[in-house]
């Protein structure tokens, strides 16, 4: 029954994750139909963005420590109501500033009550095959760009960007409310046991001056710099290009279905091979995707470099939830992936504010593309520091006086 409620817990992550992050990211469709309507600049709503990510990961590290002491049911429903508040409001915003806080703040701590505290979650119901759980609640969001991002282009060619996004309001609450009603604490049973294993509970102050910790976050900072940029403006970029709207939007759709797949191969992978070689492979191919993006121009080429560049990207992001458990426990699982979520979302707020910047600046995204190249690369070099593995919650040494 238990092994059974997991991977139900499962499939409610990733269905959760797929519509959080999918109306988060359905910015990337709605920027260039909003500048147009609205006579704002590509930087000032991509700011949206980026005012997103910096609050998903602040809210994140407090929505985890917070599911680590009540459980996830009641952060997730919190979250679900959030998030259709935030895309209402941002339908409504009649200046730059308001949309910034709408789409940006509210709709950010929303989505950062998903992926952390379902991650925590099911981590806690899964005995074994961690890796390809943690890959499978992340393939909501890979699923995203292939339902909602099509969805929201399809309202935008019926409607004004306002009334699509309030559609989207009535569709958040409409999904994600009742799911979260069937989002369950991991057994009482199983976290005692995996307590009595793991030891006495370390401070989190001891834990994120680490050295693990610091190789984990900034880790994933790095990637998510490296890839934020990308992902958030390459429809823009096609769409310059001379590709049609609708078409531009399948490569964002390509780019996610190849992550599914990475997802999928990398966790299975990383729970065979182990998960610090398999992650620093992914990292080094996203790299190289990135910076192959300023060689494309025409649809099929878009679509090759979109598929690696997704199968790369997809599936690296899951492995730092695995790492996190296996130098950290199950216990301050919510606190310490969370923490480091918000790390990471500082790199991913880099993207769509400095693509928009470069964009106004140059009229085009070549040294986007060039500079996440550089920046995956130096998060390859980071991630090969990592140390091995001890039991987890014993000897966690601050990083300065850890040399081995």
């Amino acid at each position: 029954m238990k092994l059974h409620y997991g991977w139900v817990m499962v499939a409610i992550g990733a269905f959760m994750t797929c519509i959080a992050i999918g109306a988060m990211f359905s910015l990337a469709v709605f920027l260039q139909p909003i500048t147009e309507a609205t006579g704002w600049s590509h930087a000032a709503v991509s700011s949206a963005m980026t005012i997103g990510f910096l609050a998903m990961g602040a809210a994140g590290f407090g929505w985890g420590a917070l599911s680590d002491r009540i459980g996830p049911r009641s952060v997730v429903l919190a979250g679900a109501v959030v998030l259709g508040l935030g895309l209402f409001l941002a339908s409504h915003a009649q200046s730059p500033l308001q949309f910034q806080l709408a789409f940006g703040l509210l709709v950010g701590i929303a989505v950062g009550s998903f992926f952390t505290p379902m991650i925590a979650a099911v981590m806690g119901w899964m005995a074994e095959h961690r890796g390809l759980a943690v890959s499978l609640v992340s393939v909501g969001v890979g699923v995203a760009p292939m339902t909602m991002s099509p969805f929201a282009a399809w309202l935008i060619t019926r409607m004004d960007w306002r009334s699509a996004q309030v559609v989207l309001a009535l569709l958040v609450w409409a999904t994600l409310v009742p799911a979260a009603l069937f989002v369950r604490r991991p057994p009482a049973a199983q976290t005692a046991e995996q307590g009595a294993a793991e030891g006495p509970r370390p401070s989190l102050r001891d834990v994120f001056v680490s050295l693990p910790f610091l190789v984990l976050a900034l880790t994933f900072f790095a990637c998510c710099a490296a890839h934020a940029g990308p992902i958030f403006h390459t429809v823009t970029y096609a769409i310059t290009c001379g590709l049609p709207t609708m078409a531009a939007v399948t490569i964002y759709s390509v780019e996610g279905f190849a992550g599914l797949g990475g997802r999928l191969a990398l966790g299975v992978l990383a729970d065979r091979l182990g998960v610090k070689r398999v992650l620093i492979a992914g990292l080094l191919i996203q790299a190289t995707a990135a910076g192959t993006f300023i060689f494309a121009s025409r649809l099929g080429e878009f679509y090759a470099v979109a598929a690696t560049f997704g199968f790369a990207y997809g599936g690296v992001m899951p492995l730092y939830a695995v790492l996190a458990r296996e130098y950290f426990g199950q216990r301050i699982l919510g606190a310490v992936f969370g923490a480091a979520a918000m790390v990471s979302s500082l790199g991913m707020a880099l993207g769509p504010a400095v693509g928009g910047w470069i964009f106004d600046r140059f009229g085009a995204y070549t040294w986007l593309y060039i500079g996440s190249f550089a920046v995956g690369m130096g998060a390859v070099a980071i991630a090969l520091a990592f140390p091995p593995f001890r039991a987890p919650n014993v000897d966690l040494a601050p990083a300065r006086s850890t040399s081995a």
